[in-house]
């Protein structure tokens, strides 16, 4: 079943940082990505006097650069 699980890199070692429930020897594909908008999203301070629209903006623009 496809899902996603974060990871952290590590002295040339992807290790996940949750169970990932396989079997030994079995082998997946995977596909890396940067942080998912809603995560950026999340690391925006946004404080009730905030322009949102200002914030979504940047986070937008951040978005871009990795894709």
């Amino acid at each position: 079943m496809p899902r996603i699980v974060r990871v952290r890199y590590e002295k040339g070692v992807l290790k996940p940082l949750e169970p990932l429930e396989l079997r030994e020897g079995e082998e997946v594909r995977i596909r890396l990505l940067p942080e998912e908008f809603p995560e950026l999203v999340d690391k925006v301070s946004v404080e009730v006097h905030d322009d949102v629209d200002k914030v979504l903006r940047e986070v937008r623009e951040r978005w871009k650069k990795w894709y």
